[in-house]
């Protein structure tokens, strides 16, 4: 009898055990269903409430005119540079080159930025902050490279062969009529392949973004830590109108 009793105990107690042991947990199913959403949602009061201080406030800075456009400016007025393309650059090139400076001292020599990189036309009218995050809707930073003058040479042929006329400041690119080089001017002088020349341009581009390989090459790179967009919303406070043609900078002499 006492052998029994001992029996039934080792057996409950190996029960227990196994009862008390974690089994794993396997997936057994997923499943899912898409959910359109269109004006038939309702927006919850509360939610929006709550949010409505805040979007009117960032509506308020983002329509605020900071300047004048006196007419539409955009990236395909020109076959070799645009109106778009020379303001962006040259915004760049202006309220890049004091911050360089004030840290090491050096001057940006010229900018080169890229043609898709330029997502809208600046429409004739006000112009406010909500019209550089239009046109520059990207995280992209200045950054200054340094290039030998064989890699800035590599990069004036880039520019020549490319298919867009990607954004320049600070340089002039002059063409024989047969569309060979005939002059590289930088900052008014003629192009120094001895020197090395500090160019501003975007962290994607700086990256080899665009296939600018030659950016990879560079002797040092500077990020300002200078979103190209507030550069352009600093440039249109300091101004009451903008003005930005197509001009001399990329030219084939005829």
């Amino acid at each position: 009898m006492i052998l029994k009793i001992q029996h039934f105990v080792i057996f409950v107690t190996i029960l227990c055990f196994c009862a008390c042991k974690d089994s794993p947990i396997q997936l057994s199913k997923i499943s899912g269903e898409q959910i359109p959403i269109s004006d038939s949602v309702i927006a919850a009061d509360s939610i929006d409430l709550f949010i409505a201080p805040y979007r009117n406030r960032i509506n308020e800075v983002l329509d605020s005119t900071l300047a004048y456009a006196p007419k539409q400016i955009t990236k395909n007025d020109g076959e070799y540079n645009t109106s778009a393309g020379n303001l962006m650059a040259d915004i760049m090139l202006s309220e890049a080159n004091p911050i360089f400076k004030a840290r090491t001292g050096q001057e940006i020599d010229f900018v080169v930025s890229n043609h898709g990189g330029i997502r809208s036309i600046i429409s004739e009218g006000n112009v406010n902050a909500r019209t550089a995050y239009e046109v520059m809707p990207f995280e992209n930073s200045v950054v200054v490279v340094a290039l030998k003058g064989k890699d800035v040479r590599d990069l004036v042929s880039f520019l020549i062969n490319a298919k867009n006329p990607h954004p320049i400041s600070g340089i002039q690119i002059i063409l024989n009529k047969n569309e060979t080089l005939k002059n590289v001017n930088i900052n008014g002088l003629p192009f120094d392949e001895n020197r090395t020349y500090n160019v501003a341009t975007s962290n994607y581009l700086a990256d080899g973004g665009s296939n600018m390989g030659f950016f990879k090459d560079s002797l040092k790179t500077i990020d300002l830590n200078y979103f190209i967009r507030n550069a352009m919303i600093d440039y249109f406070k300091k101004v009451d109108t903008l003005t930005a043609v197509v001009d001399d900078r990329f030219i084939i002499i005829e």
